[in-house]
């Protein structure tokens, strides 16, 4: 007979239990496993914390059977109920520290459950959000237009990158700090690499991010296309480019998840080659 312990903070004694339960769905982990994979599981240099639940026999043998990423966002990746409220109730000993929760649709909107009575009413709930991915080039083809956004670009590229949070998020990331910090995060997504635009008349008519970055999936985020140019075709060609730099390039599985209102972008991205193989769940506070 299996009982559900508490959930507890996992450590690097953990790691192989922790890369098993990543590795298993590694389109839905993507996020969770950009981060362990670089840096590991001490809180400090992760910039949060990895809670587990365990699942024990009659023999000393435990199973981890459930994970949830607690930091700049709230990320529950495996989880029953039982294992959701034990989520919970270590999230609740603090003050919430996250701005949104994102993940699969059914541990995210199972812990929200568990969580409103406390932390609501959130700003939105957003509970369909199919994840698609493509291992395959892009069946659109690539713009040859859109590259790696240069260093020295960023003061030409971040008014699209803003004008594309207020669109998508509903709040202007300069609110607090003044931009410093999404600055701070635009600026390293292009060191990186994984900032990309095309350019016209030193204007963003295009840009997209591979936001996280594991060893076997790029999850693309921040897809925006300039207002004055929508319906040429350019998101479905310049996303097409970010998937060709992800699958031919750097031998990864391209991610993405979208609102499933958004009829247009789930068209486009199906065109590109892209097919459903989950769905997330987002709640923004």
């Amino acid at each position: 007979m299996l009982r559900l312990a508490g959930a507890r903070l996992l450590d690097e004694r953990d790691g192989q239990a922790v890369r098993a339960v990543l590795t298993a769905d590694p389109v839905a982990s993507c996020m969770v496993a950009s981060r362990v994979e670089s840096v590991g599981l001490d809180p400090w240099r992760l910039g949060g914390e990895v809670w587990g639940c365990e699942a024990r026999g009659l023999r000393p043998v435990s199973r981890l059977e459930a994970l949830c990423f607690a930091g700049p966002n709230l990320i529950p990746l495996r989880g029953k109920r039982s294992a959701l409220q034990a989520f919970a109730e270590r999230a609740l000993r603090r003050r919430r520290m996250c701005s949104s929760m994102v993940g699969p649709a059914e541990q995210v909107l199972g812990l929200w459950s568990e969580l409103e009575s406390d932390w609501g009413p959130a700003r939105e709930v957003r509970a369909d959000q199919p994840l698609m991915a493509i291992s395959t080039p892009p069946v659109t083809a690539p713009d040859p237009l859109v590259r790696p956004v240069r260093p020295d670009e960023l003061d030409r590229y971040l008014p699209a990158a803003i004008a594309m949070f207020i669109e998508e998020v509903g709040v202007d990331p300069r609110i607090g700090d003044g931009g410093s910090g999404y600055r701070a995060r635009v600026a390293e997504l292009i060191a990186g690499g994984r900032a990309f635009a095309r350019f016209e008349g030193g204007d963003v008519v295009f840009k997209a991010e591979i936001g996280a970055l594991s060893s076997a999936v790029g999850q693309i985020q921040g897809v925006w296309v300039h207002p004055d140019r929508r319906g040429e075709g350019l998101g479905s060609a310049g996303t097409a480019a970010v998937v060709h730099r992800l699958v031919d390039g750097m031998g990864r599985t391209a991610s993405l998840y979208v609102n499933s209102y958004n009829s247009a972008a789930r068209a486009a991205y199906t065109r590109i080659g892209f097919a459903q193989v989950g769905q997330y769940a987002t709640v923004l506070f």
